[in-house]
């Protein structure tokens, strides 16, 4: 479910704005008699919204998404639904980003979800063979710096390169081999992500991950690679905060917040979380008030349970001095939530045309010259600040290509200045340690020292 043009606001007037619930959650015995209108009579009085698309069908090929949701125009300021006639063929998210899954052909439905409101659009699809294979290549290099020499294992990425944010069994908070991953999305290149859990408990992500365009998990420390729909990427410290609303308001009392994405609470603590599709098909505990969201709309409202996420929407969960936020919630409301982005310094950035993200850190490399601060980016652990390891890091370079390299041992300034000789533009720091990995061309280059949570992978012929 998307609400076209953000920040714009629906003006409900409270008796519609009632009556639309009632209507919604068939409430018929709380309405004075002759109040409620027959369904037949509530659907003529809806309004109608054109919905446009700047083409007659959409084709694309299994190695390109679709952003569909960026691109209809709508006659009104409402929220809509996407849905595909045969997910074996394509599949369809909450943000209309069409993700091809096989050659065929297949519709794309787009419905308003607007109470007092309504309109369709259907498109046909067609999905073809992938267009071509990317071109990767891979150097072993040795570089020295301040008379010390490294051994550095790097792949070169071309700029547009099909490329995805891969997550194990595509879920947040489970572990995999890197080869594992990269061979379950047909991937040419890949290399490890950011940071997680790796010593007990849930083994979930600490930082920025995003795919096919929607935010699936957030962590406002360190910095963010993100790959726009245009082919180019960009480098950030990026930060995040989830902006909710019911009804079309995101102001009092409409709106709501969440501070994470797929990341358990803890019991009885304070938290506000959104829980996606990536999670699983539970939210995996049963503490705390939920609330599901199906198609843009509320449907049900429940306390200490397991709460099912729907494939079409999602579960936010209000938990200890937070919980009083369910209140806001009654089934049949339609919900929306937007994302806000700005960097460190509290700069307003644009993310809105970047569709794959991966954040870590710290920042090594800035316009070609070594730039790090970790303290400034959040870190305080001394595997960042001071002590030598395993490092992964991925850079973008002047001609818009990418390179992904690895080194057995470096403190992170020596990183830097590593990257930096490399010919880097841009640079960060990804996770390190035993979970530092390269692989590329079916091969394993630098083996991680342990199963790992996330990865980045390129490939001309990817398995989204």
């Amino acid at each position: 479910m998307q609400n076209i043009n953000g920040a714009k606001k629906l003006a409900w007037g409270l008796k519609a704005a009632a009556m639309a619930a009632l209507i919604a959650t068939g409430a018929s015995a709380a309405v004075p008699a002759g109040l409620l209108p027959s369904k037949a009579a509530a659907a003529e009085a809806a309004k109608q919204v054109d919905i446009a698309y700047p083409a007659a069908s959409v084709q694309t090929p299994l190695n390109a998404r679709v952003p569909v949701g960026d691109k209809i125009k709508l006659s009104e300021a409402v929220n809509v639904y996407y849905e595909t006639g045969n997910p074996a063929i394509a599949r369809v998210n909450s943000r209309g980003v069409l993700i091809p899954a096989s050659s065929g052909n297949t519709k794309l439905v787009i419905k308003v979800s607007t109470p007092g409101y309504k309109g369709s659009l259907t498109l046909p699809v067609r999905v073809t063979a992938p267009a071509s294979s990317a071109v990767i290549t891979k150097a072993a290099k040795k570089v020295t710096v301040n008379g010390k020499t490294f051994n550095v294992q790097t792949v070169s990425v071309p700029k547009g390169t099909p490329v995805t944010a891969a997550l194990p069994q595509r879920k947040v908070g489970l572990v995999q081999g890197l080869k594992d991953i990269a061979v379950s999305y047909n991937a040419d290149a890949a290399i490890n992500g950011t940071y997680f859990e790796a010593y007990g408990g849930i083994p979930e992500p600490y930082g920025m991950i995003m795919s096919d365009g929607i935010m699936e998990h957030v962590g406002n420390t360190g910095t963010t690679i993100g790959f726009q729909w245009d082919g180019k990427a960009v480098m950030d410290t990026l930060r995040v905060s989830i902006k909710g609303g019911t009804n079309g308001s995101f102001g009092y009392p409409n709106g709501w917040y969440a501070y994470f994405i797929n990341r358990t609470p803890e019991k009885g603590k304070a938290s506000a979380i959104l829980f996606t599709p990536r999670r699983g098909t539970h939210i995996g505990f049963a503490y705390g008030k939920m609330i599901t969201v199906s198609k843009g709309v509320v449907t049900k409202i429940e306390t200490n349970v397991n709460a099912a996420i729907p494939k079409d929407g999602y579960v936010i969960v209000f938990n200890g001095s937070d919980a009083s936020l369910a209140d806001r919630f009654k089934p049949g409301m339609t919900v929306d939530y937007q994302i806000e982005t700005t960097n460190a310094d509290g700069k307003t950035v644009d993310w809105s045309q970047v569709h794959t993200a991966i954040g870590a850190g710290p920042t090594l490399v800035k316009d070609g010259k070594v730039q790090v601060d970790p303290v400034k980016e959040g870190f305080t652990s001394d595997k960042i600040l001071t002590g030598g390891g395993a490092r992964s890091g991925i850079a973008v370079m002047n001609d818009g290509s990418i390179m992904l390299a690895t080194v057995p041992g470096a403190t992170i300034k020596q990183w830097a200045e590593i990257m930096a000789k490399l010919g880097a533009k841009q640079a960060m720091n990804l996770d390190g340690g035993a979970s530092s990995g390269l692989y590329a061309k079916g091969q394993t280059i630098t083996p991680p020292g342990r199963q790992i949570g996330n990865a980045l992978v390129f490939g001309g012929k990817l398995k989204w």
